[in-house]
């Protein structure tokens, strides 16, 4: 595939690195387009470095990593949800950050600072309430209402618990109806008296379009991305707080780019590139500094202060328990 740049490329599975390049890693579709076109000319044209990209997903990337052993990775650093970082701070693959040499760090949102020592959060998607306009007489203010509105019943969507937000659910439920979220007896009663659910694994905008859910745990960013496809549909902050996907990062042990992937890391924290990353994905900024245009305002509502309403998630629990919690939840929705 050709790159956007000379210096731009895609890495092969077994790519090798060095001290002057650097293994971006990335998703794909639009993900890999904005990165191949923007953020990696961007951060070429600041360094000279040489870059390559690595296409994939958080499943992928820690695969790779195992495979190749603690300090013994290519990558230097990687992009992957917090469910995924976990397990891996445990095997000793990642470093702790050194903050010193993140001079954006002191501008994020507490909601995107380590909270473990190893991993940060670069963007956030704030997960909502989504619910079709035309198909709902009542609209949801509260996680609650998917439980007491009947207007719900039989047509709710959820992500399951191979996505991360299928983890966060069973939390959230049990911070609703349990003792806290970590209690799996009061989360899983509650998730089974939410009666017959359709679950996805990624893609909820396919049920939501065709009106086969009318209701579900959404993120804002794809609520203004179907808006703009003209469906009808909209996004509320339930007054409990949100739930978040997370795109956080991590500097590998024994990195051997390890000064270029602090530097790399530390772009993607400034405001212009946090800036970028809002208008291509919806994503709402972490860094403080980052003035949202008005155009903007609709599609990322959550910023600023509303970015503290977003629950904790306790990934090392999942971590622990992830046999139970996969037992528990087929049980639940068999």
């Amino acid at each position: 595939m050709a790159g956007g740049a000379a210096c731009i490329g895609l890495a092969p599975r077994a790519a090798s690195a060095s001290a002057g390049s650097l293994i971006m890693t990335t998703y794909g579709g639009s993900w890999e387009t904005f990165w191949r076109q923007t953020i990696a000319p961007r951060f070429v044209q600041r360094t000279g470095a040489h870059v390559t990209l690595d296409v994939g997903f958080g499943r992928t990337f820690s695969a790779n990593l195992r495979a190749a052993g603690p300090g013994r990775s290519d990558y230097s650093i990687l992009m992957m949800n917090e469910n995924f970082v976990e397990p891996l701070i445990r095997g000793r693959y990642f470093e702790p950050l050194d903050l010193s040499l993140l001079s954006n760090y002191k501008d994020l949102y507490p909601a995107a600072q380590s909270h473990n020592g190893y991993s940060l959060i670069g963007m956030i998607s704030p997960i909502g309430i989504g619910y079709r306009t035309d198909l709902v007489k009542k609209p949801p203010t509260s996680w609650r209402d998917l439980w007491t509105n009947p207007e719900f019943r039989g047509r709710i969507g959820l992500y399951n618990l191979q996505n991360s937000v299928g983890k966060a659910t069973v939390m959230l439920a049990g911070r609703l109806y349990g003792k806290g979220p970590t209690d799996m007896d009061g989360a899983f009663a509650a998730l089974r008296r939410l009666g017959p659910i359709l679950q996805t694994d990624f893609n909820m905008s396919t049920m939501m379009g065709t009106g086969e859910i009318i209701v579900a745990p959404y993120d804002f960013g794809e609520i203004a991305r179907l808006r703009n496809q003209g469906l009808p549909v909209a996004c509320v902050a339930p007054k409990e707080g949100m739930m978040m996907w997370d795109q956080s990062f991590t500097i590998c042990a024994g990195a051997p780019s390890r000064q270029l992937a602090y530097r790399y890391l530390n772009f993607l924290l400034d405001p212009e590139i946090q800036l970028l990353l809002a208008r291509r994905f919806f994503v709402s900024p972490v860094n403080r500094k980052v003035v949202l245009p008005p155009d903007l305002h609709d599609a990322v509502p959550i910023t600023g202060s509303q970015i503290g309403r977003i629950l904790p998630a306790d990934w090392a629990w999942t971590d622990r328990n992830a046999v139970e919690l996969d037992a528990r939840w087929s049980d639940a929705f068999e």
